[in-house]
C-alpha cells in the first residue's frame, strides 16, 4: 500500500532532507506579520522574521485547512492510499486538533493517521523521518508508532535555552516556565517539552548564556553518555555560537552526525533570535 508521510514545517526539515525522503511532505505553519499571513519557509525567511520581531505586531497560525485538504488531493492524484501525519504537539499548538477537525469533513479516498509528536523542531523531523523509513520497509502501523513512542519518550532529548523570556511571554507558550523561575531577570532556563508535550524548566542558571550551555551540556552527557546519537543544533540568529557549541559537545558525547540548522522562523517567534537547542536521539 503506498503511503505518504506528512509533516509540518515546525518540525524544521530542510529541503536537502526532503528531497532525500520522496514520499515525505511538509505542510507550512502560518506567520502573521501586522495581519498579513505568510507560509513558513515558503514565503518569508526566519532573517526577515527576526527583523521584524522588536517593531512590527508579529505572531503565528496554524497551517491553513485548504493548504492540508489540497495536500491530500495532491497525494490521492500521485497514487497514494494512505498517509501518516506526525503533528506539532497538542500542547504548544493547535495544528493536531485542527488536523483532526479538518478529517472528519474529509471525504477524499485517503486513509490518514495523526501522530501527535509532543514536541516540536528538530525532534518532531526525527519521528517524520523514522516514520518514512519504516513504513518504506513495510511496518505495520501499530508497531510503527510503537516504534514512536519509545523514540519520543525514551531515546532522545530535546532542550533549548534562551537569553530573554519575552518572546515566549509575548507568544503565550511560557507556561510552566515563568513559574519555575519567577521574575529573575538574570536566571537563564533550560528548557524543555515533557511528556505532556508542553514547555517546562529542566534547570536554571545565574548569569550568563554560556553558563546555560554548560548546564545544556551536562544533561546531554548525563542522558546519553557514551551510546551513539544523533545531535542536531538549532540556532536564531547565531550561527557561530552554535558551531562552537558543537565542537565543545563532540569532546563529551559519541556523535556520528551533527547536523546545526537555523530554526524555523515559525517557531523563532517565540524563542526569539538568541536560542540554542540540543536535540539528540541514540542511534541503536
Amino acid at each position: 500500500m503506498k503511503t505518504a508521510v506528512i509533516t509540518d514545517s515546525a518540525s524544521n526539515l530542510d529541503k536537502t532532507t526532503l528531497n532525500k525522503h520522496p514520499d515525505l511532505y511538509t505542510l507550512p505553519l502560518v506567520i502573521m506579520i501586522d495581519g498579513e499571513s505568510y507560509r513558513d519557509q515558503v514565503d518569508i525567511s526566519s532573517e526577515e522574521v527576526y527583523d521584524l520581531l522588536d517593531t512590527h505586531k508579529v505572531s503565528t497560525s496554524l497551517p491553513s485547512i485548504e493548504d492540508f485538504l489540497s495536500l491530500l488531493g495532491d497525494l490521492e492524484e500521485k497514487g497514494y492510499e494512505k498517509a501518516f501525519f506526525v503533528t506539532i504537539s497538542s500542547g504548544l499548538s493547535g495544528t493536531y486538533n485542527a488536523m483532526r477537525n479538518a478529517l472528519d469533513a474529509y471525504e477524499g479516498a485517503l486513509d490518514v493517521t495523526l501522530y501527535d509528536s509532543k514536541t516540536l523542531g528538530a525532534a518532531e523531523g526525527y519521528l517524520a523521518t523514522h516514520a518514512h523509513t519504516r513504513l518504506s520497509e513495510g511496518i505495520n502501523e501499530e508497531a510503527l508508532i510503537k516504534e514512536l513512542n519509545t523514540l519520543r519518550y525514551e531515546d532522545s532529548q530535546a532542550i533549548y535555552s534562551i537569553d530573554t523570556l519575552k518572546y515566549l511571554r509575548r507568544g503565550g507558550r511560557i507556561g510552566k516556565v515563568e513559574g519555575a523561575i519567577g521574575g529573575a531577570l538574570r536566571v537563564k532556563p533550560v528548557i524543555t517539552v515533557n511528556d505532556d508535550g508542553v514547555y517546562v524548566t529542566l534547570s536554571k542558571t545565574i548569569g550568563s548564556f554560556q553558563r546555560a550551555m554548560l548546564s545544556m551540556k551536562k544533561l546531554m552527557v548525563k542522558k546519553f553518555q557514551d551510546h551513539p546519537i544523533h545531535l542536531t543544533i538549532h540556532y536564531g540568529n547565531n550561527p557561530e555560537k552554535a558551531k562552537e557549541q558543537g565542537e565543545k559537545l563532540k569532546s563529551v558525547l559519541n556523535i556520528k552526525e551533527l547536523i546545526i540548522s537555523q530554526l524555523t522562523p515559525v517557531l523563532g517567534i517565540h524563542t526569539g533570535p538568541k536560542m540554542l537547542a540540543y536535540i539528540a536521539k541514540r542511534i541503536h
